[in-house]
């Protein structure tokens, strides 16, 4: 196996083994939809993108558990909330 991270007989190109798990990891591509694409069609905030993306690869990342997914959702739905807080209380003065 090469492990090297360039092909060298197409200089500047990544081999497509490491393309991969850069531009489509496979803990994104088990369903119909990347979450990269349901991000950017619906147009979401950063913390709502990672809500996403979390939910979407909950207990499908190696080394990360299903749990410690649905934390991290967790908060970044706490971020949402605390910003939307923060916008409601600008507005109110």
């Amino acid at each position: 196996m090469n492990n090297n991270r360039y092909n060298w007989n197409m200089p500047g190109k990544i081999n497509a083994e490491k393309e991969d798990v850069i531009s489509h990891p496979s803990h994104y591509c088990f369903g119909k939809y990347e979450p990269v694409k349901v991000i950017q069609d619906w147009g979401l905030s950063f913390c709502l993108g990672n809500v996403v993306k979390y939910l979407a690869r909950a207990g499908r990342k190696d080394g990360n558990s299903k749990l410690q997914d649905l934390l991290k959702a967790k908060q970044y739905i706490e971020f949402e909330i605390e910003e939307l807080e923060n916008d409601f209380q600008k507005q109110r003065h």
